[in-house]
């Protein structure tokens, strides 16, 4: 990628020069995209790039570092929209911060100009528009840039707590752009695992300004801190005041997800897929959901357009394609099945996740090998996976695509030894809640879906039996029982609830030093206080900006949560 001048761009002594800038016009008008180059050019834009099409946007972006990004919000002959564009771009961290994104529109109510002016983009410019004002916009844009230049230093530099701090102190002082630092500042508080800070500061914008985003951050804290029930009624008020908010229905499919509520997530993320609809994540969370819920036509169809749409994207998470190679293999589509284990293979290539392209592509030509009757190289591979269940880097993605295939094998009354008790295996390790209980259940099929739901009875089981000993006055027994247990089975819920009892009752054991001691080697070993990964969001891009939150510069690197496990969400 370009390096570009920004601290030049951003030099308050000469906002009008614009020969270093590079700069990109999305416009399907063939006559307005050329009037807004030559504007540009006016300007003294040094390179001027153009392109009519969404799609071929996106990639140049991906490739490209640009300085401005002017883009028409409706093209008459796509099903997408500017804002998509900019949403699906935001949300995968693939716009860096010294970029301006101006949105050019025929019409803009209040609320979404309001938005756009105290959040996430930089500029709407109404049309007709002169020269002059679109320099204006993009000089007014640079200027708030330059204004948050210390926070996005800190953020940078990975010093989170002094870039909020700094977004704090000016939300306190009502500096200039104060709202926007707020929103940045909680954001930064939120993704560090300072959920209560988060949504403390997020009130306070709401008793200032009642902004959507804040509202949409309350329920994103509330969700974090293990409330999804709150969440959903913060939402449900949310989306009555502004039905057309596609990030509040993301954020509900999570807390609907979370809350074992896998079809009313279904129609919450068909919402937002209805008012996104090249929306290449909402495509693949949607798609991803319907097919694990039994919905398999439509998530085919969905997963399908996700592919069509961004294969080539870094937006794209290649578990898609694995599933499209299951339903390929469900319909005896030989042809399919063997062009996704080549769109597997090429993505392989370029992959940035190696480990985890490998394992996806290995699975799919697991599906290929059965589909052409080598059954004892799937019988293989299944042992094999299953022998790896207990080690750190298997994780619910594999324990999911594990259990599907083994329902093939089970439909094609090919035994495997000891199913059963794999089976068992996965599910004391992976059946955290009722939502992955339930998750592990869809992709086990019929075959083994009982069994998994018996394996999450017995976790709660060994959970309650342990927990009797705090209740007869041996907080220690129930710390050694569960940390027992977690070591046996790798279950991240009785490791962590192991964690929360040594932190409540640590001054009424005598062992605790040397069971702090082994707690915190099983959450290092097992990954506990981790985000999951969720549906549809194991990109190639790197990290990605959740639904609401303000995308921060192309240098943040997500701190280490000290928080409890999540639960495999989708959004």
């Amino acid at each position: 990628m370009q390096t570009l001048p920004l601290l030049r761009l951003l030099m308050p002594s000469a906002p009008h020069h614009f020969h270093d800038a590079h700069a990109l016009v999305i416009e399907g008008n063939l006559q307005s995209r050329s009037i807004l180059v030559s504007q540009l050019r006016e300007l003294g834009v040094g390179t001027v790039v153009q392109c009519s099409r969404l799609s071929e946007a996106r990639l140049k972006l991906e490739m490209n570092n640009f300085d401005v990004v002017i883009c028409e919000q409706n093209f008459e002959r796509e099903s997408g929209s500017g804002q998509d564009l900019l949403d699906d771009l935001r949300r995968n961290q693939l716009l860096p911060f010294h970029t301006v994104f101006v949105m050019l529109t025929a019409e803009a109510t209040y609320a979404r100009v309001a938005e756009a002016a105290e959040s996430a983009l930089d500029a709407y410019l109404l049309k007709p528009h002169t020269a002059a004002r679109l320099a204006d916009r993009i000089v007014q844009a640079r200027a708030r840039k330059q204004s948050l230049q210390d926070i996005f230093t800190a953020i940078d530099a990975q010093d989170f707590e002094h870039a909020a701090a700094l977004c704090q102190a000016r939300f306190e002082s009502r500096q200039t752009y104060w709202l926007y630092a707020a929103r940045i500042g909680a954001e930064l508080m939120l993704r560090g695992g300072r959920v209560e800070e988060a949504q403390t500061l997020y009130q306070a914008v709401i008793e200032a300004k009642t902004l959507p985003w804040a509202r949409l951050g309350v329920a994103r804290a509330q969700l974090e801190s293990g409330q999804p029930a709150k969440a959903v009624t913060t939402l449900e008020s949310l989306i009555r005041d502004d039905d057309a908010y596609a990030d509040a229905y993301d954020v509900m499919g999570r807390a609907q997800f979370e809350l074992g509520n896998f079809q009313n997530a279904l129609t919450t993320y068909q919402m937002a897929t209805q008012l996104t609809p090249t929306s290449i994540s909402r495509l693949l969370k949607h798609g991803m959901l319907a097919y694990y819920t039994g919905e398999r036509s439509e998530g085919v169809e969905l997963l399908d357009r996700a592919t069509r749409l961004g294969l080539d994207s870094k937006m794209y998470d290649a578990q898609a394609l694995l599933l499209l190679a299951f339903a390929r293999l469900d319909n005896n589509d030989a042809r399919g099945l063997q062009r996704t284990v080549d769109q597997l293979t090429r993505l392989r290539d370029r992959s940035s996740s190696p480990a985890r392209a490998h394992r996806l592509l290995g699975m799919a030509e697991s599906l290929l090998a059965l589909q052409q009757k080598n059954t004892a190289r799937a019988i293989d591979d299944v042992r094999r996976l299953a022998d790896s269940a207990l080690t750190p880097d298997f994780d619910i993605e594999s324990a999911c695509n594990l259990l599907a295939l083994m329902q093939r094998l089970a439909a094609r009354s090919l035994p495997v030894n000891d199913a059963e008790g794999m089976v068992d295996r996965l599910a004391q390790r992976f059946c955290t809640s009722r939502a992955m209980t339930e998750l592990l259940a869809c992709a086990a099929g019929t075959a083994h879906a009982e069994r998994v739901r018996a394996g999450h009875a017995e976790v709660l089981r060994i959970s309650q039996e342990a927990m009797a000993h705090s209740l007869k006055g041996d907080p220690q027994g129930t710390a050694t029982q569960l940390l027992d247990e977690g070591a046996r089975t790798g279950n991240a819920k009785l490791i962590e609830s192991a964690h929360q009892v040594l932190q409540r009752y640590s001054e009424r054991m005598s062992s605790y030093p040397a069971l702090q001691e082994r707690a915190q080697a099983l959450r290092a070993l097992y990954r506990s206080t981790a985000t999951a990964t969720r549906l549809g969001e194991h990109t190639s891009g790197g990290g990605l900006t959740p639904p609401g939150g303000v995308s921060l510069s192309a240098g943040y690197k997500p701190p280490k949560s000290e928080g409890l496990l999540d639960t495999l969400q989708t959004s």
